[in-house]
């Protein structure tokens, strides 16, 4: 069953990955842009910390997500050691049109399931998550 799991559990996180890829994204790139499209601006150390991405590589995808216009830095007028990632205009409206392909690929990778199917899996994978020891 676990084998079973993880090569599904594989093969869609491959074919998801290829498809974020496609829109010339970096996981980390998409995870970031993603973030700050469905829930705002934030701290790039929260940033850093919610995808447990090194404070080195969060300040380098950050500045690739600059350079190419998708995002940009305000400094904390309160706190000058922190600044906040927010997206620019360009960003919002590339992931405007990336972010509904994005939606129904992985809805393309679930739909051999009825509703029920899907719902009963929901219930499943969040009981088997809930019960890992922490």
């Amino acid at each position: 069953m676990f084998r079973i799991w993880g090569k599904s559990s594989e093969a869609i996180s491959n074919h998801i990955l290829k498809e974020i890829k496609s829109y010339r994204l970096s996981l980390d790139s998409f995870r970031i842009l993603e973030l700050l499209y469905s829930k705002g601006p934030h701290p790039v150390q929260k940033i850093s910390e919610k995808f447990a991405i090194p404070s080195g590589s969060i300040t380098y995808v950050i500045n690739k997500l600059e350079a190419q216009g998708l995002v940009i830095r305000r400094q904390n007028p309160e706190d000058g050691r922190e600044s906040k990632v927010e997206m620019t205009e360009k960003g919002k409206s590339q992931f405007d049109e990336i972010f509904p392909k994005h939606a129904q690929a992985i809805s393309d990778q679930f739909s051999v399931l009825s509703e029920q199917e899907k719902e009963q899996l929901i219930e499943l994978l969040k009981k088997v998550g809930l019960n890992v020891p922490s």
